[in-house]
């Protein structure tokens, strides 16, 4: 197979860089456009087995880079990130993009058609994955996420997670990029055209199935509440907090005509010391009992053993809260926090309802806990950060599709949302709407029983193996 070395092709090269870095720009980020991610790497994979090793890996890690600059106000200006850090971030994934192109690239230049298609998705995935394993950020960033406006594609992720979304995804551009790129018989092609199109077809109609499959589920009736005045942001003196949470409790109240169960409230709402919890408790419990409702509340709690960031959780009729501590900090803002280890469970009438905070659900492992243990419904405080409002809440969304709850997740400086088992939004709300923003909704409580729950990451371990099996290959031959 030809390089492409002279001039004339120069054109080619910039213009496949050009159009993967658009559609990198705008398919992920923070308001992805998600058809244009089934699209993106194409135009690299393509040119990709006409290039040379270092032409290869130079045009798809510029290509992977630009396209990751739409990333770079959030990191810089939002999380307020040091510049070496924003560049580490935004390379590393335009290295795996690199890596995985160049991996792409080996298997056409062999002829392999069907290991061409396979080990880019699989290269992915696994990285992903064993990314995900180690990073303090989880799956943050994961490609999956930007499949969120598609509900078809996410239902796949009840079967094998996150990792089967991205398998999916990238199995569509690699396979045309093998056709296309690959000399040889025309039969061989066709038969791995009809070999993805059938497993494409196959997720998408499962998709469509379970979207459209009959529920009679109990509902309940959840309020989510939520300021972003700026003098409500982190009351730290005691008579801040309690006036703030008089003000929350005012929004309680005046819900109780419409007979809520529960009430969520952000995380971090304010710093409570040990010497004034016992008034704190007094006043929320107060509050679920003249509503009726359960009312969860993010609090600091800061006492002469330690922080925690944590949820109180009071019933009706009960003077002694439940207790959630987050397991997953944010550092460095939440480094000083002491660690969760537990998980929080209510038995209800309608079912289990759960407890996590905020970056606990960028975690699928936690919430796949909740889900082995047959949990319905999870109730989620959080904190974002205006920005990011859309993205963080979906992310969350898409553990409840894995393991089989619905969700309802109340940040401040974000989206109020309700979401269901199948990852349908029931009903959301900008939290910087009004002065104190309340979201209503009939929540689903049914506990669906899913392979991944049971089974975890079997996918990616199966992604990880067929990589593995590649490379065997690879060095064989050279062999």
């Amino acid at each position: 197979m030809a390089l492409v070395s002279d001039r004339s092709h120069a054109g080619i090269i910039a213009g496949s860089m050009i159009a993967t870095a658009l559609a990198l720009y705008y398919g992920t980020g923070l308001h992805p456009i998600w058809w244009l991610t089934w699209l993106a790497p194409l135009p690299m994979l393509l040119i990709a087995p006409r290039l040379s090793l270092w032409q290869s890996f130079a045009a798809a890690l510029l290509a992977s880079f630009a396209g990751g600059l739409n990333m770079w106000h959030y990191f810089r200006r939002v999380a307020d990130a040091p510049l070496v850090l924003v560049l580490i971030f935004m390379l590393i994934p335009a290295l795996i993009f690199a890596l995985a192109v160049l991996s792409f690239r080996r298997c056409a230049q062999r002829g392999a058609l069907l290991q061409a298609a396979v080990v880019y998705p699989a290269f992915w995935v696994s990285i992903e994955f064993l990314t995900a394993s180690v990073s303090i950020h989880s799956t943050y960033g994961n490609l999956a996420y930007n499949q969120m406006n598609f509900l078809p594609i996410l239902q796949i992720a009840s079967i094998a997670g996150i990792w089967g979304i991205s398998f999916c995804v990238l199995l569509f551009p690699a396979t045309i990029a093998a056709i296309c790129a690959v000399p040889g018989h025309t039969r061989p092609k066709k038969l791995l055209a009809a070999g993805a199109g059938i497993c494409l077809f196959t997720v998408l109609g499962f998709g469509e199935w379970r979207l459209h499959a009959a529920q009679t589920p109990p509902r309940v009736t959840v309020a989510l509440v939520a300021s972003d005045l700026p003098e409500n942001m982190l009351p730290t003196t005691q008579e801040d907090t309690l006036r703030l949470l008089r003000n929350y409790a005012a929004q309680a109240d005046a819900l109780s005509a419409q007979h809520v169960q529960a009430i969520v409230l952000p995380e971090k709402i304010g710093v409570v010391r040990g010497a004034y919890l016992s008034e704190v408790d007094s006043l929320l419990a107060n509050t679920a009992s003249r509503t009726g409702a359960t009312l969860v509340v993010g609090l600091i709690r800061h006492d002469a053993h330690g922080m925690w960031n944590e949820a109180r959780i009071f019933s009706p009729g009960s003077t002694a809260p439940l207790t959630y501590e987050k397991h997953h900090m944010l550092p460095p803002f939440e480094s000083q926090f002491t660690v969760g280890t537990t998980r929080t469970i209510l038995p209800q009438p309608s079912g289990l309802w759960g407890i996590t905070i905020c970056k606990d659900m960028d975690f699928p492992q936690l919430s796949r806990q909740y889900g082995m243990e047959g949990t319905s419904l999870l109730l989620v405080p959080a904190w974002d950060f205006d920005a990011d409002g859309w993205l963080h809440g979906r992310m969350a969304i898409l553990r409840g599709i894995e393991d089989g709850f619905s969700i309802a997740r109340a940040p401040r400086h974000g989206i109020l949302t309700v979401s269901d088992d199948r990852g349908r939004i029931l009903a959301e709300r900008a939290t910087n709407a009004q002065p104190f923003v309340t979201l209503l909704a009939q929540v689903p409580v049914h506990h669906t029983s899913t392979l991944y729950a049971r089974w975890g990451n079997w996918f990616a371990w199966l992604c990880v193996l067929l990589l593995f099996l590649a490379f065997l290959s690879t060095a064989k031959r050279r062999v």
